[in-house]
């Protein structure tokens, strides 16, 4: 599981909450739910509040990879997505691995495309 925590870096409020939303993450998911924290509209240097540096401090005080972006100029958004989904792959691998098992666990069954034959003597 992933989540994308996103603050407007124009909105000091926004960026206030970060903390709070990744104690919910905590509190109500997988101890292995990935998180990326995402500062957006980066284009918007004239009206930004929080600066790079502080968005990227708080990701590395929450062990948190960080990104800015910009929906509107398309800055980022797809490596936001292709980084959050390696790490769940990541994630997934290195659990497989420390626990083979997990594999092994779907070979007891077969699903098996025979059609149950019809009651050819049925009066119906």
């Amino acid at each position: 599981m992933g989540f994308i925590l996103m603050y407007d870096v124009t909105n000091e409020e926004s960026f206030n909450s970060v903390q709070d939303w990744v104690t919910q993450i905590k509190t109500y998911s997988w101890d292995n739910a990935q998180v990326i924290l995402v500062g957006n509209k980066c284009d918007m240097e004239d009206e930004r509040v929080v600066s790079y540096e502080r968005g990227k401090q708080l990701a590395d005080q929450l062990g948190l990879e960080f990104f800015e972006t910009s929906a509107k100029e398309n800055i980022n958004v797809k490596a936001v997505f292709e980084r959050l989904v390696d790490i769940i792959c990541d994630k997934m691998s290195e659990s497989l691995d420390s626990d083979p098992t997990v594999v092994n666990a779907s070979k007891g069954t077969r699903l098996a495309d025979n059609p149950t034959p019809q009651n050819q003597n049925c009066n119906c």
